[in-house]
């Protein structure tokens, strides 16, 4: 499932505020990073490291922090946080994971610092433990005045992995929300593209995609589980 050994830096979802990459684009959790800027300031979220990954930031601006948004996701977090000398953000109420990192860890509310970024709260579980927030910058009139505007980034509930979608699906639910997925923390948000922490991004008619993925879990599910099974079957 996860990649191991030397990472290999393949460039994904690239757009004008921003870019994601896969630092093992072989894996099956295809675990996707990203980095999105602001006036300048580059906000980078659940990162891995990589070769090449600094000078892929340098090309947005400089490193502002980084953003922890999944309980799980710690990653490499702390690393490119110290090499860059910022901090790691952590939402006010995520818990159990701030000594984890070996960084200076700044705590955020409603909101990512002056980034236009509102923070949505997706689950906050300990059975099974999860806690995850969500970014959405909603949509403005002006794309070239404000270029976040309209992104939302989901690190865990959504995801275009193969083991997250059906073949009719281009986004879907993780396996184990299908049955209740999170459509009170996502339903009638209307972004323009989604970035997820496992896949490459949905950059077209993302609205139209989330709702269809919220809309279509639970029916989907058996199709999901026997697409699963077959996997591990025959490999």
């Amino acid at each position: 499932m996860k990649g191991s050994g030397a990472a290999e830096l393949d460039v994904i979802d690239r757009w004008d505020a921003g870019v994601g990459w896969l630092a093992y684009p072989a894996e099956t959790m295809q675990r996707a990073s990203h980095a999105v800027a602001v006036d300048g300031d580059v906000w980078v979220l659940d990162p891995l490291d990589a070769d090449g990954v600094d000078e892929l930031l340098e090309e947005f601006g400089d490193v502002a922090g980084v953003v922890c948004c999944l309980d799980r996701h710690k990653r490499d977090c702390a690393a490119i946080a110290n090499r860059h000398d910022v901090p790691v953000f952590l939402p006010e109420w995520m818990t159990g994971v701030a000594d984890a990192f070996d960084a200076p860890t700044r705590r955020f509310g409603r909101s990512l610092a002056d980034t236009g970024f509102r923070s949505i709260r997706i689950r906050n579980s300990t059975v099974p433990p999860w806690q995850e927030v969500g970014l959405y910058a909603p949509p403005g009139d002006d794309p070239e005045e404000d270029p976040v505007a309209g992104t939302l980034y989901v690190p865990e509930a959504v995801g275009t992995c193969s083991y997250f979608r059906t073949d009719q699906e281009r986004l879907g639910v993780h396996p184990m929300l299908r049955l209740f997925p999170p459509r009170a923390a996502l339903e009638g948000l209307r972004p323009e593209r989604i970035l997820v922490g496992h896949g490459e991004g949905v950059m077209e008619d993302a609205h139209r995609e989330l709702r269809a993925a919220l809309e279509r879990s639970r029916s989907e599910t058996p199709s999901l589980y026997l697409k699963t099974l077959k996997s591990a079957v025959l490999g």
